[in-house]
């Protein structure tokens, strides 16, 4: 076994690493951009070096400097994580030519199946079902738009060396093609260095079923039964399981022999993903094949009791499998969700800053954490933006559901906005619930998983009564260090000389400004809201957990208390509200009106589509900026003209930045 690793990558999958690197007595060698200088992995490793600058191909796509990194800390080898380097042939190369071994399959098995394009030709070559499509050398634009054309729409354009959801786009007309081509390059070239395309016929509501396979230099070859990742958005997974709800034990027996047959064909070494595309009727496609270890592996690690990190390691320093295929055992169900820092209702538009407070449940025989930030970390623009992921596992797949759903109830987090409420949707929707999702629900039907935008009277009701008890809580504390602890001015009842006691209180929900007002204390409240009159009795709050009548009925809430920020939840929904001053104020008129494109947040211009004096429409498409691996398009709030652009394509630019200003209605420029 190695003495010392160097991991290739940054965030939550390398501290994955670092943990079975520390449990095997391995030590650990990280690298770092300058963006990540006071990030997890980097502070959990034995030692770090920065090897460059905050943009990925500055510095995590440096594989010369990576390998230099290597040889200096004397690392005996490289886990490439995923993303990033780790299905870079040349990279493995280079690694292994440095005298270095590449924790993965070996360059060879990589070329032949790391390409999206060389892996489908392959698969035919083999006998397993592919899509029709298009996979040639073949780049031109007008070559590319006779294949589209050839194979018929809907199809797919997908990035040969992509993953993650980067570099697709669904094409439904042939006049739709030269649009999306150009903006699918981009992004691959971008995220993964490389512009390549290929072309498949798009399969209407399919299921996305991988096999997880592993391989060693002793020919054996097995696999670990299967994920389901059909609960998609534009691509990216969001919700992972095993076993799959959908699988016949027929079909899991013959989607688990072909996928070890495609690992043979090739002598496959280390762990892989083979993903297929199943549609309802029960055909499945090959889809593409990943050369690493996937970000869903914690899914089948909770199935099987087995440490994948571990197996890798095991076989890249050349010891046979630990188990044969008639080993593999599975046991309960276990489900993954990937909590983004991401605002759902401004289309997911990615976030960033610090996450001033992050909460998430204690890990337990149930319960599995894997993240590579903490409480006061930065979510910066240059990566994606996942904050953790979330792994439940039980005896069977409701009970799975009934925890994760209990998990989620105790996740918050203050700074970026988040997707925490819209998973707490999408795992009670009778689609994922009953099994019967598929990888195009989402997109289709996204309304059905927004948060609703009225505000629970009894949530509201429960944040008024915590901060009562809060505010009365923080009154005898000032109280008992003052020169007076026994003055009946420490009770914060509102109780004034010749008047009933009247306290109130003002909350913003989104834009909405709610107003309360309150009578009583200790717990017994009548409370003012929108022409009626609640009644709150028996409230306790220990910080955490609020117990209270309301109007009678015995309720429990969690609560969350940050200051400048309250949350409430049932177990079934959250309320998030902002605390703010009773009086009114109007608000300023800061800010962009009609008359510009702003950037949404820090990124890149990619593109610019206009000209000043151009004549643009409503909608028109006018610049494209790229943040944390994805292309943005901003669009012009009304017709008119361009009265002046601000930025240039390669431009950094800030949240907030005026980028193209249209002339007044009516004007010349």
């Amino acid at each position: 076994m190695f003495n010392k690793i160097l991991i290739a990558n940054r965030g939550e999958i390398a501290c994955r690493v670092i943990r079975t690197c520390r449990a095997l007595g391995i030590r650990t060698v990280a690298v770092y951009s300058e963006a990540d200088a006071d990030a997890q992995h980097v502070r959990q490793a034995d030692e770090a070096y920065c090897i460059g600058g905050p943009r990925p191909a500055d510095s995590y796509l440096r594989g010369d400097a990576i390998i230099e990194v290597a040889r200096k800390a004397g690392a005996e080898a490289i886990h490439p994580g995923y993303g990033f380097l780790s299905e870079n042939a040349d990279f493995a190369d280079a690694s292994e030519s440095a005298g270095i071994v590449f924790i993965g399959p070996k360059a060879a098995s990589m070329r032949r199946m790391g390409s999206k394009a060389g892996a489908k030709e392959l698969m035919q070559t083999a006998g397993v079902p592919v899509v029709p499509g298009y996979t040639g050398e073949n780049q031109d634009p007008a070559h590319l738009q006779a294949e589209a054309d050839r194979i018929g729409y809907p199809l797919m354009i997908k990035a040969a060396h992509g993953g993650g959801g980067k570099g697709m786009r669904i094409v439904r007309e042939a006049g739709e093609f030269a649009d999306n081509l150009q903006s699918c390059q981009r992004e691959a070239g971008n995220a993964f260095g490389r512009d390549r395309v290929l072309l498949e016929r798009y399969i209407e509501q399919p299921r996305h079923i991988e096999i997880q396979v592993f391989g060693d230099a002793h020919g054996n070859v097995i696999h670990l039964n299967e994920r389901e990742c059909s609960a998609q958005r534009r691509y990216q997974k969001v919700l992972e399981e095993s076993p799959s709800p959908f699988l016949t034990p027929a079909l899991r027996q013959a989607m688990g022999d072909a996928a070890v047959l495609a690992a043979r064909a090739i002598d496959y070494a280390n762990a892989g993903t083979v993903e297929f595309i199943v549609d309802p009727a029960g055909n499945f496609y090959f889809m593409e094949i990943n050369t690493r270890l996937q970000v869903e592996h914690p899914v089948t690690e909770c199935v099987t009791g087995l440490d994948l990190v571990a197996w890798q390691l095991q076989v890249a320093a050349g010891e046979p499998l630990p188990l044969a295929q008639d080993d593999i055992a599975q046991s309960g169900h276990a489900i993954e969700l990937r909590l983004y820092a991401e605002d759902p209702e401004a289309g997911f538009l990615p976030g960033s800053g610090t996450l001033e407070r992050l909460r998430l449940p204690a890990p337990s025989a149930h319960v599995r954490i894997d993240s590579g930030v903490i409480e006061g970390d930065t979510v910066t623009i240059f990566y994606d933006p996942m904050i953790a992921k979330l792994i439940v596992h039980d005896a069977d797949r409701p009970r799975a559901l009934a925890r994760l759903r209990e998990a989620l109830s105790q996740c918050a987090i203050s700074g970026p906005k988040s997707n925490i409420g819209f998973l707490e949707r999408l795992v009670r929707h009778p689609a994922v619930v009953n099994g019967t999702i598929d990888t195009g629900y989402l997109d289709r039907h996204l309304d059905e998983f927004m948060p609703a935008h009225e505000v629970n009277r009894d949530l509201l009701l429960g944040a008024t009564a915590a901060r009562l008890l809060a505010q009365e809580q923080g009154s005898r504390d000032g109280a008992a260090a003052s020169n007076d602890p026994g003055s009946p001015w420490a009770v914060a009842d509102g109780w004034r000389l010749g008047h009933a006691g009247q306290r109130a209180l003002a909350f913003l929900h989104g834009e909405q400004r709610l107003e309360l007002h309150a009578h009583g204390s200790g717990g017994e409240y009548q409370v003012e809201y929108d022409g009626a009159t609640h009644t709150v009795a028996g409230a306790r709050f220990d910080g955490a957990l609020l117990g209270l009548r309301l109007d009678g009925r015995a309720r429990r809430f969690r609560v969350f208390d940050h200051g400048r920020e309250l949350l409430v939840h049932d177990g079934e929904r959250r309320l998030r509200l902002q605390p703010v001053a009773m009086y009114r104020h109007e608000a300023g008129t800061a800010g962009a009106g009609a008359d510009n494109v702003v950037a949404p947040m820090p990124g890149r211009v990619v593109v610019v589509k206009a000209s000043a004096g151009d004549t643009v429409e409503a909608g028109q498409e006018v610049m494209v900026i790229e943040a944390m691996k994805m292309e943005l398009s901003l669009k012009a709030p009304r017709a008119g003209t361009v009265a002046a652009i601000h930025a240039q394509a390669g431009d950094f630019v800030e949240a907030d930045t005026v980028l193209v200003a249209l002339a007044e209605a009516g004007a010349d420029t």
